[in-house]
């Protein structure tokens, strides 16, 4: 973007996160171009002023910058496959599920036909593109995170640029989404408790938000932990975690299905087995990287 001239962006995808994205790009005054396999939802967009791209080679030829928020990396290549050759020049950003490899067969493949490419993640709900606090990071080519960071910061306020290495974003995606599920779960699972004595869900949440917030303010302690390598002065024990594992059982019997934490619990008998229960529990982080063959385990 230079001076007043806003850059004109192509989003690929129009699922609720592509959708969001597109709207944002239009609130914030971007010339904005849609397309999605299903055309009908491109409709709300073009209505809020938006164009249409009726194929997928119209989507890629309409601007210099093009944001796919596809699936997956498989079906963003899938998709742009029959306008590779109209790539030359442009930039592609991706901001799709993946895994590193993912991420670097892509770059591979944008690069090769001409085109400069950044991959990214957005870390919130389609609700939250365009808040100030809404986090989006990025990796890849620097020169082109800096030539767009005030067009991808209408995207999210807290718009972070990881490193050269295109696989950072997909990295950290799966690093740090992988918190997700396990915490849904424990929140599902306590509503599933507390419906039994009629309390409804919503009760729960300004108690599990504020568990919550106290489980992010040790996790600096424990990273500190794992880097160093060094479990011996705990705040928590491992024996701890493991002894509070028996109360599956009273769980169990009130009919709720508490299977899905048997693969932790089982860790736990595993850390308490090497001899770790006085150990900090940020040492269950060494059963989960397993060693090198040949090479030998320590803790301290």
């Amino acid at each position: 973007m230079t001076g007043g001239k806003r850059t004109a962006v192509t989003v690929l995808g129009l699922g609720n996160m592509g959708a969001a994205l597109a709207k944002a790009f239009l609130a914030a005054g971007h010339p904005t171009t849609v397309w999605n396999r299903s055309p009908e939802k491109a409709a709300p967009l073009v209505a809020e002023g938006a164009a249409h791209a009726g194929s997928i080679a119209d989507a890629v030829t309409a601007g210099p910058l093009i944001i796919a928020c596809l699936t997956t990396y498989d079906a963003t290549l899938e998709a742009l496959a029959p306008a590779a050759g109209e790539l030359a020049g442009r930039t592609l950003i991706t901001l799709n599920s993946g895994t590193p490899s993912g991420a670097r067969e892509m770059a591979e493949w944008a690069t090769g036909n001409g085109a400069r490419f950044l991959d990214g993640a957005v870390k919130n709900v389609p609700e939250a593109v365009a808040k100030p606090d809404t986090l989006l990071y990025y990796s890849g080519d620097k020169a082109v995170f800096d030539e767009y960071e005030q067009t991808l910061r209408e995207l999210g306020g807290d718009t972070r640029y990881l490193g050269d290495d295109v696989d950072l974003a997909a990295l950290y995606e799966m690093a740090v989404g992988a918190t997700l599920l396990p915490a849904l779960l424990g929140f599902f699972e306590g509503a599933a408790l507390v419906a039994k004595r009629g309390t409804p869900a919503s009760e729960l949440v300004p108690y599990t938000v504020k568990w919550l917030e106290m489980i992010g303010s040790v996790l600096p302690k424990f990273a500190a932990e794992i880097d160093a390598g060094d479990y011996s002065d705990p705040s928590s024990t491992v024996g701890l975690f493991y002894a509070g594992s028996a109360h599956d059982d009273e769980l169990a019997a009130a009919n709720i299905d508490v299977s899905w934490r048997e693969p932790m619990n089982d860790l736990l008998r595993r850390a308490v087995a090497e001899g770790h229960g006085e150990h900090s529990i940020s040492a269950l982080v060494e059963l989960l990287r397993k060693p090198e063959p040949g090479a030998a385990r320590s803790f301290n």
